[in-house]
């Protein structure tokens, strides 16, 4: 007890200016104490984030904001067939055919000059057929003649009566008004004309060998001969032949204005030009047709452009 108190009597005998000192680093420390800690962010964990991913939802709507890069005219190059052309532009070469007044699908000639949209009328770049002239002949007699009711005098009698009434003319005969034409049905839409709302499914099942490229314009799945091969959306066939270097057997399906999808390499073709499929209809048999082994070459194509089937097809 007396030595705290001998502390506080040295205390008060300091000098005033220690004093202040004492006061103002026990504040000081007071006030460190009490104040809250800032967070720290190590910078390095900020640059370790990984950044997000596109998902195919994000491809398929950037694929929807792409133009048709198609021109309106295109011009026969060496090695060029109509079946390619069509495939190339995303047509039916029927159709391509028929705007540019084609007859024989197998014969184009290097140079020619063919229409790629179809014409506003409906006409083809073939020369129309002018009307027959007719030959205008002069009447014989100018002169104009001159038809009026010539008049009679009968004598009075019942028999004369009924001669002039019965030729009076007969007033025309109420005909029954005609009945609105019908509207001619209009022919339907191709499947999925919502054009990048396909749902697509894989035409076959197998190991994926090859995937898309510039080059391969595809994607190669294995298999077995005789292994079916589906329609990976619904639409119309516009190719079965064996007409493309390169393709062995091949179906190409057009499912709307923007997509095609072909089907190459196969042994056996089940569906013919024209006929309409379902989603996951076989279409045809798996094969090694122009190639060196079975296989399926499969190919998605925008406007004619080939585009990578696995941002389209189920995961």
């Amino acid at each position: 007890m007396m030595a705290g108190r001998t502390e506080v009597l040295r205390c008060r005998g300091a000098r005033p200016h220690a004093w202040l000192v004492l006061v103002a680093t026990t504040l000081a420390i007071g006030a460190c104490a009490s104040a809250p800690r800032a967070p720290v962010i190590e910078r390095a964990e900020t640059a370790k984030a990984p950044a997000a991913r596109p998902d195919k939802a994000a491809t398929r709507t950037k694929a929807a904001r792409d133009p048709d890069w198609r021109p309106k005219t295109y011009t026969v190059q060496k090695g060029d067939t109509l079946y390619t052309i069509a495939l190339e532009h995303g047509l039916d070469y029927k159709e391509l055919a028929e705007w540019n007044g084609i007859d024989n699908p197998n014969l184009i000639r290097v140079g020619q000059q063919l229409r790629i949209v179809q014409p506003a009328s409906g006409a083809t770049t073939s020369a129309l057929k002018a009307p027959a002239a007719v030959e205008a002949r002069p009447v014989g007699n100018t002169e104009m003649l001159k038809v009026e009711p010539r008049g009679a005098k009968f004598p009075y009698s019942d028999k004369a009566l009924a001669q002039i009434q019965d030729a009076k003319p007969q007033a025309p005969k109420a005909e029954p008004e005609p009945k609105p034409a019908k509207p001619e049905p209009r022919p339907q839409p191709e499947d999925g004309d919502a054009d990048e709302g396909l749902a697509w499914a894989w035409p076959a099942a197998g190991k994926l060998l090859a995937d898309f490229s510039d080059k391969s314009k595809g994607v190669d799945i294995a298999g077995r001969a005789g292994q079916p091969v589906l329609a990976s959306a619904p639409g119309r066939v516009v190719y079965s032949g064996s007409g493309l270097r390169g393709y062995g057997k091949l179906i190409i399906i057009k499912h709307n204005k923007t997509y095609l999808s072909a089907y190459a390499h196969n042994s056996q073709l089940l569906v013919k030009e024209g006929q309409s499929v379902a989603k996951g209809q076989k279409i045809a048999e798996m094969g090694n047709t122009d190639t060196d082994q079975v296989k399926l070459h499969f190919e998605i194509r925008r406007f004619g452009k080939p585009v990578d089937p696995l941002k389209h097809l189920p995961g």
